[in-house]
């Protein structure tokens, strides 16, 4: 009997320790697994900085009181715009439309001119009004909107 229990005992013994090793690898596997996984984040991380670096953000001059009208016309509209339709929403002339445009254009502000019909249609760059909603490039304040 005594035998039986040694060898029972021994068994127990052998198991016990094939469990210990089985556990240690499998602690030494989560380790690394944890380690890849740190390794990831910041391979994540430096991916995010090369894309949002890899967008330039345009420069754009500060605007002046007609400028921001008319940008503001613009940038609240999906849709190109005629130069009459823009000087009826910024309560500005066509003509002085026509001028603003254009020293929008040369302070850095992206504007997509058509031609439809003999027609001017001005609109804003997508990119750019995408970029204004996140990072407000032109500056513009809330009171500006009111």
């Amino acid at each position: 009997m005594k035998k039986r229990f040694d060898h029972i005992r021994f068994a127990i013994e052998e198991h016990l320790n094939s469990i210990n090793e089985n556990s240690a690898e499998i602690q030494s596997l989560f380790d690394y697994l944890n380690k890849i996984d740190v390794k990831l984040d910041k391979m994540g991380q430096r991916l995010d900085e090369l894309q949002l670096n890899g967008v330039r953000k345009p420069l754009v001059s500060p605007l002046e009181e007609n400028e921001k009208k008319i940008f503001l016309a613009l940038y609240t509209e999906e849709t190109p715009l005629s130069y009459s339709e823009i000087s009826e929403r910024a309560g500005l002339s066509p003509h002085l439309v026509m001028e603003t445009a254009s020293l929008l254009l040369q302070k850095g502000v992206p504007l997509r001119r058509s031609l439809v019909n003999g027609q001017v249609f001005l609109q804003l760059d997508s990119q750019f009004k995408e970029l204004q909603a996140k990072e407000n490039l032109v500056n513009l304040s809330l009171s500006s909107f009111m």
